[in-house]
């Protein structure tokens, strides 16, 4: 070419090297920050598809330490409802060796009745004083909340665990379809005639045999068996020239036995009898029932009652659950579907026990079934009672520490795994593939600036032709 005003091959150059220049620039930007996104402009898509999977994995690291946290939480409580356990199991003791009366002074009874009122502190003072930052755990905070439950209709509800949609309350619709039964034996024989008579008479607390006189009325029967109710389990009841004998409890497990051991006893409507336990629906779904005690548990929902005797039969009652419970994030995003709730219910002394025996602080000085009353028995069943639901929160709670918190943490991990490999595969350099984009950048930069250097000198050679002049 002998043009001199526009030099074509130094301006192809100039865009070769500018071009290979700021390939020469992108690879050490991406050497040097270690990522292959640096802007917008280096992959559109590629940013859209890494700010979402960077989200992700915050939401997956956020449910991760929340799943940590939610297991500290448990761990807490937990620790706390082991030492309640073993002072129950203790008082349980106490109460065995004040029965003891024919071993043991008023003055030894009254020092053991000491270690009761302790103890029954001591549990107070660990369900005040149980707490994880500042939030206390076994004084009844994160019981679920309840309105409208009709004690004439139900009793002991215990909500143990219910997803309550925010600002919203659940529903808990419980129909008994047929009532409970106590086990029952009748007795149409009026009153004892000739020999004297000897029964054996068993229920679920024991067996016991009663001697009758000729000439005891069916109510002398009835006191005698009434006389020995703790022992067995049962109670009896006149009607006319009738009796009655019934198990104290409700349900297939309870039974009465009647049998003449020496003499006649006719009139009985059998030698033994068991129970029914109820037949009962919650929300529509077949419960678990135990006589009177109702259990019921799906995916959203475990709640137990027991149905009030007095109005066991065919009757329908509704409840709410209005908020309350220890609720959890345990997913990378605010759901319902992500929220794990369970219900952890007072340990103090005044919720332990039941409506039906009565309550732990019951056995305390004064109280109703204090070592020095004749209710000994009463005060047993209610630490046995106490020490049932202590347990059983105690399982509930290892089994969400375990299994819900503890797969959860486990699937959390692999998903921010798999997360954060295909985030990096989308920014992430390959630095094997990099360097050999920088030096081949290098290259053709150098040469590019050769080139130039050639193109530039072009014109010169136009000199040549005016030198011939």
């Amino acid at each position: 070419m002998s043009v001199i005003n526009t030099n074509v091959s130094s301006l192809i150059a100039q865009r070769a090297l500018q071009q290979n220049n700021q390939a020469l620039s992108t690879s050490l930007e991406r050497l040097s920050t270690g990522l292959k996104i640096n802007s917008g402009a280096d992959d559109p898509a590629g940013l859209i598809a890494s700010q979402d999977l960077q989200a992700e994995q915050t939401g997956i690291q956020t449910a991760i330490n929340n799943a940590n946290l939610a297991g500290n939480v448990i761990g807490t409580a937990e620790g706390g409802l082991n030492e309640v356990s073993s002072l129950l199991t203790q008082l349980d003791g106490l109460v065995g060796q004040a029965a003891n009366t024919g071993g043991l002074s008023s003055e030894e009874i009254g020092a053991d009745q000491l270690q009761v009122d302790s103890i029954l502190s001591t549990i107070n003072r660990i369900s005040q004083s149980t707490t994880f930052e500042g939030t206390q755990l076994l004084n009844g905070n994160l019981a679920y909340t309840t309105s409208s439950v009709q004690a004439s209709a139900v009793t002991d509800v215990q909500v143990n665990s219910a997803l309550v949609p925010d600002g919203g309350k659940v529903a808990v619709a419980v129909q008994v379809v047929a009532s409970g039964k106590t086990a029952a034996i009748t007795y149409t024989g009026g009153t004892v005639t000739g020999n004297t008579v000897t029964l054996q008479v068993g229920g679920n607390e024991g067996t016991t045999q009663l001697s009758f006189a000729s000439g005891t009325t069916v109510s002398g029967i009835a006191a005698a068996i009434n006389g020995v109710s703790t022992s067995t389990g049962l109670s009896a009841q006149v009607s006319g020239t009738d009796l009655r004998v019934n198990s104290t409890q409700y349900g297939s497990a309870q039974f009465v036995s009647i049998q003449a051991i020496s003499g006649t006893f006719t009139g009985l409507s059998g030698t033994k009898a068991t129970g029914k336990d109820a037949d009962v629906t919650v929300n529509g779904a077949a419960a678990t029932v135990a006589g009177l005690a109702v259990s019921y548990r799906n995916a959203s929902l475990d709640v137990s009652l027991n149905i009030n005797p007095i109005l066991d039969k065919p009757n329908a009652s509704t409840f709410y659950i209005t908020g309350g419970g220890a609720n959890f994030a345990l997913g990378s995003t605010v759901s319902a579907a992500n929220t794990a709730s369970i219900g952890i219910g007072s340990v103090s002394t005044g919720s332990l026990g039941d409506s039906i025996n009565g309550y732990l602080n019951s056995i305390g000085s004064g109280g109703a079934n204090d070592l020095s009353s004749d209710n000994l028995q009463t005060a047993q069943n209610i630490i046995t009672s106490a020490i049932n639901q202590v347990s059983s929160l105690r399982g509930r709670l290892g089994a969400f520490q375990d299994y819900t918190i503890g797969s959860t943490v486990n699937s959390l991990g692999v998903a921010y795994e798999n997360v954060s490999a295909a985030e990096s595969a989308v920014t992430d350099t390959d630095f094997a593939q990099e360097t050999s984009n920088l030096t081949r950048a290098q290259i053709l930069s150098q040469s590019a600036t050769t080139v130039l250097s050639t193109a530039n000198a072009i014109p010169d050679e136009a000199l040549t032709l005016l030198q011939g002049h």
